[in-house]
């Protein structure tokens, strides 16, 4: 994405002030959301274990159904010819997509089998990372049940919107895994540690919500309960590890001479 910085010339009697580099403090702030991961992970897969082994979520037939699509992707994914094309078509959409939800505009759109590209008058780390978090596919598939189901019957088509979500979540997942590590600009541009952290955790939220929305014994107050429980127990843990610090560091204290 091509954008312009403006420049100015400063007097040369005016000191230059003192500036943090950007990529510096999105590090900084992707080392503060590292425990926000631990403490996120940890919420999901308890939430994941009570729903599926005490609540029985796999026994039903949503349940199923998203693994069934998520199994035949991954198939297809790793045994047949990749739809490289159809990704690249998403990914840059999804750009466009949140250039405009920023306010900004678009004067290029360039898909093509070996990559693809936008410019646009607007950038930052949300519109550059939207495709690594935002599944686009698994978006419209629930914008169009949606709609559709204002005008038709549409529940009994239910478990195929589940099967459906299974594919597009999978296809989001596995691209997403299988672009990474193919130096893409996305990520350098602003840091690709922070881009990783950042990625992580909005993928976990979503996965999560999913979560919550596809199990009717597990609700979003629960799911915030168990959070705040983790992050209290982390917290408790952090400032035990810090007193035993103390007191393993502490100068002992001397007597004057009397």
């Amino acid at each position: 994405m091509r954008y312009v910085v403006p420049t100015r010339r400063r007097a040369s009697h005016h000191p230059m002030p003192l500036t943090v580099p950007t990529r510096w403090v999105k590090n900084i702030i992707a080392l503060f959301l590292l425990p926000w991961c631990a403490i996120l992970t940890q919420t999901f897969f308890t939430a994941f274990t009570r729903a599926t082994i005490h609540q029985q979520l796999w026994a039903g037939a949503e349940f199923w159904f998203f693994t069934l699509g998520a199994v035949l992707w991954l198939i297809a994914f790793f045994g047949l010819p990749r739809p490289v094309i159809i990704y690249v078509f998403g990914h840059e959409l999804t750009h466009v997509l949140w250039v405009w939800l920023m306010g900004g505009r678009v004067s290029k759109f360039r898909v093509s089998g070996e990559g693809g590209h936008i410019v646009t008058n607007r950038t930052n780390f949300l519109i550059a990372l939207a495709p690594y978090f935002f599944p686009l596919y698994s978006v419209l598939a629930i914008a169009v049940y949606g709609i559709a189901s204002l005008f038709f019957n549409v529940a009994p088509y239910g478990q195929l919107l589940y099967a459906i979500l299974g594919i597009t979540w999978a296809f989001h997942l596995t691209f997403t895994c299988w672009m990474i590590p193919k130096n893409q600009t996305d990520l350098s541009d602003h840091g690709t540690f922070f881009s990783l952290v950042f990625i992580y955790v909005l993928n976990l939220v979503l996965l999560s919500a999913l979560l919550v929305i596809a199990s009717p014994q597990i609700t979003f107050a629960d799911f915030g309960t168990d959070l705040m429980a983790n992050l209290r127990n982390f917290s408790e843990w952090v400032g035990e590890l810090m007193n035993q610090f103390t007191r393993g560091h502490a100068v002992p204290a001397t007597l004057p001479n009397q």
